[in-house]
């Protein structure tokens, strides 16, 4: 029996694929993705003969039982999905029906939105004395959120933060990072398709990012940056620092 490979399929630019990724699916007889979010310029990479199934009208059991009749068939499944299915992936549910029903899987990892984001801007989420953590969150909405991770709450921290799907609340966002301590004028951007040919940037700071936004008529795949990360503040490392020592090297004297 083959399995079934979950594969990040990478934040949109086509060739942000890892190499494992694309070999699995350059040898895929059958390819689920999520059409709704995948590039489908991935679907390149496949064999002729491949069949391709758009999974954004499917249930999860549709889903399922496509992998297990396939699987069942001597069939190669890749499961292609957006980004890295680590985060809001809904891979979870997927493989407790696998497990559930016998069938054999892997997991490929992909390169996340938020990291193709941070390329795409030049910068670094953990920049010295200035930011060394990172959150990752959303606005509560279908799917809720648990009260202790409200954006007001985790704002509080005042790090550098990507919230993922919540562009189209943008003005409650930034209320609520207001309201958790950011002050108005914490950099802000908003990055609309972050790798993809039409990939848009909007820039400003917590007091007119929601105003700019609209304005750019972003209202979906879009990612919020948040934090002194984005500003002109920074401080080098030690890594390379003559006055610093490390097991690989002295320091100038």
């Amino acid at each position: 029996m083959k399995k079934i490979s979950f594969v990040g399929a990478g934040p949109g630019d086509k060739e942000l694929i890892t190499l494992k990724g694309y070999e699995r699916l350059r040898q895929a007889d059958v390819v689920i993705y999520a059409g709704s979010l995948v590039n489908t310029e991935l679907l390149d990479y496949c064999q002729p003969k491949a069949q391709k199934y758009d999974s954004a009208p499917m249930t999860l059991e549709q889903i399922v039982d496509l992998m297990e009749q396939s699987v069942h068939a001597d069939q190669a499944v890749v499961r292609l999905q957006t980004g890295d299915f680590s985060i809001y992936g809904s891979i979870r549910e997927q493989i407790e029906e696998l497990n559930r029903r016998q069938l054999p899987f892997e997991c490929i990892p992909g390169v996340s939105s938020f990291l193709g984001a941070a390329s795409s801007l030049g910068v670094e989420y953990t920049v010295p004395e200035v930011a060394q953590s990172v959150i990752i969150t959303r606005m509560a909405g279908n799917t809720p959120v648990p009260t202790k991770e409200s954006i007001a709450s985790l704002a509080q921290h005042q790090t550098s933060m990507v919230i993922f799907l919540s562009i189209q609340g943008i003005s409650q966002v930034v209320e609520q990072l207001v309201a958790g301590g950011y002050p108005q004028q914490t950099p802000a951007t908003v990055i609309y398709k972050a790798t993809w040919p039409d990939e848009k940037v909007v820039t400003g700071t917590l007091e007119d990012i929601a105003a700019k936004v609209t304005a750019a008529h972003i209202n979906r795949t879009a990612l919020i940056m948040v934090g002194r990360f984005l500003g002109a503040e920074y401080n080098y490392s030690h890594l390379y620092n003559a006055a610093f020592s490390n097991m690989y090297r002295e320091k100038s004297k």
